[in-house]
């Protein structure tokens, strides 16, 4: 099993929903949670920033990651996305074996 979750965040709501279907279209994800927006502190460019953001959480296969991340990058308004893929090392087999076949292609 080589189930992971891509982390992903996105200035908007509209820009976020627009990823998750795309994502889901192409079958590259099982499911894309778009979740409520956060505060976000950074430093970017030398100069502390604050943002509000929306966190998005994509369930995929490590083997879709470079499609995922060139996905990302085409629908980003940001220069430099967040795009951070956590393995998922157990679960819920049945949820881990339904993340394979939507994304078997």
């Amino acid at each position: 099993m080589d189930a992971v979750v891509i982390f992903t965040n996105y200035p908007d709501k509209q820009g976020a929903i627009a990823l998750a279907e795309a994502l889901i279209e192409q079958q590259l994800a099982a499911c894309v949670n778009v979740l409520s927006p956060c505060s976000s502190i950074y430093r970017w460019q030398g100069k502390i920033e604050a943002a509000e953001e929306m966190p998005v959480l994509i369930k995929t296969q490590q083997r879709h990651y470079e499609r995922v991340e060139q996905l990302i990058k085409m629908m980003h308004p940001y220069e430099l996305p967040e795009v951070i893929v956590v393995p998922i090392a157990d679960g819920s087999p049945a949820y881990l074996q339904w993340i394979t076949a939507e994304t078997a292609r």
